[in-house]
């Protein structure tokens, strides 16, 4: 599996070997949904190319932004259910088409005891995807609305590696919790003051954005 490079450097050869062995390249489309709500997990996925959003449902209904997944992550939600066996309480999307190896349920606490740099990647991934979360708790809690659309702006910026963002106010608002009006109003006024450009579902960062 030529796909597994990426992790090479992380991982002792035996794994890698294991890897190949057990583990399943997938591919998903742009808007494709790899785990949703109250569904059994029987995978952890590691990515290995494009990036993943993972949402979590308030009891409202509404759904808000977790974190992000990018190349040589994983989820520990998913790792967490898979050993629980527990139905999901997130829904993972693909934000862009996304490469990733699915690795069997069976395998994860097997190779937790068998090998330490699969332990010092799975501890890795809950220390950020837990300093993620804090992140967004304090983001809502202390932050006004304007700066979070902006940090918001700028990490997806991160993870496309482009100053075109290809997203509706509709789904800014979503992932945000609060309304497309007041995303719509926020985002007019960033462009009146220069800062970025807006078309339809498209959003242009400026230098100095």
């Amino acid at each position: 599996m030529d796909t597994i490079a990426p992790f090479s450097l992380l991982f002792e050869p035996s794994l890698i070997k294991e890897i190949n062995e057990f583990g399943e390249l997938k591919h998903f489309k742009e808007g494709d949904i790899i785990m949703d709500y109250d569904k059994y997990i029987r995978m952890m996925p590691m990515v290995v190319k494009g990036s993943i959003k993972v949402l979590k449902k308030e009891e409202s209904g509404k759904e808000i932004l977790l974190y992000y997944l990018s190349s040589n992550e994983s989820c520990s939600m998913a790792y967490s259910c898979c050993l629980e066996a527990k139905k999901s309480e997130v829904k993972a999307i693909a934000e862009e088409d996304v490469d990733l190896i699915a690795i069997p349920h069976h395998k994860l606490d097997e190779w937790l005891c068998k090998y330490p740099s699969w332990k010092n990647y799975i501890m890795r991934s809950f220390n950020l995807r837990f300093l993620e979360l804090l992140k967004s708790i304090e983001s809502i809690a202390f932050h006004k609305l304007d700066d979070r659309l902006i940090a918001y702006l700028k990490e997806k910026q991160r993870l496309s590696g482009s100053m075109v963002i290809k997203v509706s106010h509709y789904v800014i608002a979503d992932e945000l919790a609060t309304s497309r009006v007041v995303i719509s109003r926020l985002l007019k006024q960033l462009e009146n003051d220069g800062k970025i450009l807006l078309y339809r579902n498209e959003i242009k960062l400026l230098n100095g954005f």
